[in-house]
Parts: structure tokens; C-alpha cells; sequence
């Protein structure tokens, strides 16, 4: 499993929409050398299932006469993998090199000649200098999500040395030639289809990308590819269209992407940049959604404070108010008028709101009877922070101008009543919006994707997560590869030492 969701972070797709992405993903060459340890492990394991089918053949032997042999019962007792390297590679994909790897095996022999005569034995066989290279290709299937597939793959084997157990020692030489010539071939021939299968076993998994991620009751957000992945010497760039739409009913917003770049950095396995567009398509979407307005009543106000929502408190101020609707409580409309503006600059962001504010006194009935209609104009500071695989905010008011719009009893000085809604601003709504913000928005992520070691800054025109990754273990197998952080490097013993052995042949 780990393997497979490592070739998710370098193998998104290469799908193509024309756009300029709301979202870039860079997978650096540190978390390309996460994903080399991780799968080589996995790739271990996958070696180990080798089953070398039973090998018959007859030759001339001088003096004897015709000799056959048989090799049966070849098991894989070790595997090592001690040297690899992963690199990039423009216009093809990712290429795995695995380099002096070795391997073990042990089987039975049977040999028979000069009709009536018969021998057996048991052999261990030991295979050195293996080396293996693979191109990982990446492509798309048809709903837009990743495929990738294994291509280019070829394996040799440098040299192969046996130690045969029972039988006669003058017949140990007979069997040299022909355990090079027909092992290696066999050796050779199984490996490459295990790696092409290891890599094609990473499919189903793409599935679990959040190509397309539920926010809430009113928006999903789509980090499908915009363009196919740019490799270069060092890194897998990922272009993601980052932008958020209200469920059922993709609307493109009135704005577009801007080009933003991110800077070249290492110390991360990945870097995320969010563009203000993103965070702008959400504003939209919430604002085409109607989520962008609140109703206001009194209850909602602590009982501790000065400030009541009733016709006495704004009387004090206006006095036909007062006069006209005695002992009513007040509801408050605030509802936005445009979509909010979001802008990044450097370690600063900044959230941009044009409104109104809405007057109503409440009946003894229910109903509502308008008082007047204030405009608002107003500003937060944002914050952004990353809560596991989510980013989250919370904001601080600025300032917030208000105008009159509308009054049904007359005009009248609102700067007068501006303490009021500053009061309701701080106490009532800013807290609302930090309770919605820390619930977070999905970032893109693959499989069971953790973040660790993460920061954040704030740039011009987006926001830059760099962080590291981690990845939990697949137990569904029932086997706990946890054991793959141990296993990178080393080999896999099934048996014991074979330095004590004798009868030596190096082929």
C-alpha cells in the first residue's frame, strides 16, 4: 500500500483543461526520496512471491552419454534491495533504478544417465549484481483521474554461484552452465512482470483522490489536473484547478485565474500553493449559495451585556423608532451584496466585505416591520493556519464603515448607533465566521495522507504550505506494513547462513 500511495503523490494525471491552475502542487526531490525508501520495501515484498517454475533438460557428456536433469521445488529464501535511486525524468515520468540487489534460493536436483543410474540432491543458489530499471508512465483515464503503468522495465543478473548438497562432486560441474544459462533467463524473465504489476496495482487505489471534495452543505472544491505534470531534474510539478463550486451546480465565477510562481525550495517533500483565486471562488460560491447572510436577534447576544436588541435601545437614538414600536425586540439583517474579496500580500491577508445591515422590529405576531437599512463596508485580518489535511482561519475585524441606505423615519446621524453594530460585529458575527473557518477546507490529499513538519506562509497572491508526509499503514491485508520503515535496505532472511556450506561453484 505504501508503495501505491506514493506513486499517487508523482502520478496525478495528465489531463489536460488549458487553464491556469488555482492550486500547485511540487512534489520536491526529498519527498521523492520518501517514496523510493517506502516502495522499495514494497517492491521487496513483491519479489518474494517469485515462483520459478521446475527446469528440465539433457546434454552430451563425454564417456556417459546422454545426461538429464531436473529442478524442482525452487523456493526464494532472500531478497535485498540495497541500492536504488528515483529520479525524474521530462516527458516520460519517473524512473526507478535498483542496483546490486541479490537474492537466495534453494531446490531440489535430479539427475539420471546411462540409463539405470540415478542421483539427487538439494541446491542453494545465490544471485548477485541484479540490477533493475523501470519508467513509471503517467496518464489519465476517462473520468480525469491518474493511471499510471510501468514501462521500459529491464532486469539482469550479474552473476549466480550454487552450492549443491549430496550427489557426486564430478557431477557438480555439469550443472554450472546450465544453471546460468536456464536460472538466470527464468530470474530474468519473472522479474520484470512483478514490477510492471506492482505498479499497475497502484490503480485502484488513485481512486481515493480527492479529485473532487465535499466542504459542507453548500460547496465541494475540484483539484483536478489543469495541465499534465512538469518534471524536471528535481522535482514533479502539479498544476490543480483549486476552485470551489456549490454541490450540484458547477458556475464558473466572473474572474479567472492569475499565473502565480512558487519558489524553488527543498527542505519539504511538498509544496502546496492556494491561490487567492481559490480562496475567492469560495466567497463567490458562498455568496451564489445565499450563505452569506445571518439573521440577528437578541438571544444571541450575551445576557451579561449592555446592549439589547429592543426599540428602547435604538429610541435612544432615534426616537420615532421607539415611539412608533414601544417594548419590541429588534432582528438584524446583515446580508452580503457581493461576493467578499480576499487578497494576499506578503504575510498579510485580507478579506474585503460590502453589505447591509437591516432593521426589523418584531410584532407581537411575527411579523417584521423595517426600521431602516444601513450599507456596510468593511475588512478583516486573516489568518491561515493547516490542521491536519485541512486549512483553516479565523479572522479579526479592521474597520467597518457604515452608511445610511434606507430609513423609514426619517434620516438620522449613524454614527450615532455605530457602537452598537461594531458591538454585534465582534460579539455575534466574527465569532460565528471563526467557528466556520476552523472547521477547515480540504487540501488535496491521497490514501491515508498525514502532514507533519508544516508551515505556512503568506505570499503575494497565495499562500505556501510546505510540509513533509507521512502515511498510515494498510492493515486490510492483515499484514501491518509499519514493518516497511525497518525493511528499506536490507534484505529479507528466510534461511539461515549459507557462509559454512560447501561444494562452491561460481557461474
Amino acid at each position: 500500500m505504501v508503495l501505491q500511495i506514493w506513486l499517487l503523490l508523482v502520478a496525478l494525471t495528465s489531463f489536460t483543461f488549458g487553464i491556469n491552475p488555482g492550486v500547485k502542487v511540487t512534489l520536491t526531490q526529498k519527498g521523492l526520496e520518501y517514496g523510493r525508501e517506502i516502495g522499495i520495501a514494497a517492491i521487496q515484498r513483491k519479489l518474494n512471491t517469485i515462483k520459478l517454475p521446475d527446469v528440465s533438460d539433457s546434454q552430451r557428456v563425454k564417456l556417459i552419454g546422454t545426461v538429464s536433469y531436473s529442478f524442482t521445488n525452487m523456493q526464494l529464501t532472500n531478497v535485498g534491495l540495497p541500492q536504488s535511486a528515483v529520479s525524474p525524468m521530462p516527458g516520460a515520468g519517473v524512473q526507478l533504478s535498483i542496483g546490486n540487489a541479490y537474492m537466495s534460493l534453494n531446490g531440489n536436483w535430479t539427475v539420471k544417465y546411462l540409463t539405470v543410474i540415478k542421483d539427487s540432491g538439494s541446491f542453494d543458489l545465490n544471485v548477485n549484481g541484479l540490477s533493475i530499471t523501470t519508467t513509471i508512465a503517467i496518464s489519465s483515464d476517462e473520468t480525469g483521474r491518474p493511471t499510471v503503468s510501468g514501462t521500459n522495465c529491464a532486469a539482469s543478473v550479474g552473476s549466480v554461484s550454487i552450492k549443491f548438497h549430496g550427489g557426486a562432486s564430478w557431477l557438480y560441474n555439469l550443472f554450472s552452465s546450465f544453471i546460468e544459462k536456464a536460472l538466470r533467463s527464468a530470474l530474468q524473465e519473472k522479474i520484470c512482470p512483478l514490477i510492471t504489476d506492482a505498479i499497475s496495482d497502484v490503480n485502484p487505489s488513485l481512486k481515493t483522490l480527492n479529485v473532487l471534495a465535499k466542504v459542507d452543505e453548500f460547496a465541494e472544491i475540484e483539484y483536478s489536473m489543469t495541465s499534465s505534470p512538469v518534471i524536471s531534474a528535481s522535482s514533479v510539478d502539479l498544476s490543480l484547478k483549486g476552485e470551489f463550486y456549490n454541490i450540484g451546480m458547477h458556475q464558473e465565477p466572473p474572474f479567472t485565474p492569475a499565473v502565480f510562481s512558487m519558489p524553488s525550495q527543498s527542505n519539504n517533500m511538498l509544496n502546496i500553493g492556494l491561490s487567492s483565486f481559490t480562496a475567492n471562488s469560495a466567497g463567490f460560491v458562498y455568496y451564489t449559495a445565499g450563505a452569506l447572510s445571518l439573521y440577528i436577534t437578541d438571544d444571541m447576544i450575551s445576557a451579561s451585556s449592555p446592549i439589547r436588541l429592543n426599540t428602547q435601545t435604538f429610541g435612544a437614538f432615534i426616537p420615532q423608532i421607539a415611539q412608533s414600536f414601544p417594548g419590541l425586540m429588534v432582528k438584524l439583517l446583515v446580508k452580503a451584496v457581493k461576493p467578499p474579496v480576499i487578497t494576499f500580500e506578503s504575510d498579510n491577508a485580507m478579506i474585503q466585505a460590502t453589505g447591509t445591515v437591516t432593521a426589523y422590529a418584531i410584532q407581537t405576531d411575527g411579523t417584521l416591520s423595517p426600521l431602516f437599512v444601513l450599507n456596510m463596508d468593511g475588512s478583516v485580518s486573516a489568518q491561515v493556519s493547516v490542521s491536519g489535511t485541512m486549512v483553516a482561519g479565523s479572522v479579526t475585524l479592521n474597520k467597518m464603515d457604515l452608511t445610511l441606505g434606507t430609513s423609514y423615519f426619517g434620516d438620522f446621524q449613524v454614527k450615532s448607533i455605530d457602537r452598537i453594530f461594531q458591538a454585534v460585529l465582534k460579539v455575534v458575527i466574527i465569532p460565528m465566521l471563526n467557528a466556520q473557518l476552523a472547521k477547515g477546507y480540504p487540501l488535496p490529499t491521497i490514501g491515508k495522507m498525514t502532514l507533519v513538519n508544516t508551515q505556512l506562509q503568506i505570499m503575494k497572491d497565495y499562500v505556501l504550505i510546505g510540509t513533509d508526509v507521512q502515511f498510515a499503514a494498510d492493515d486490510s491485508s492483515g499484514t501491518n506494513h509499519i514493518d516497511d520503515y525497518v525493511l528499506i535496505g536490507t534484505d529479507v532472511p528466510f534461511a539461515g547462513d549459507y557462509s559454512s556450506r560447501t561444494n562452491h561453484i561460481d557461474v
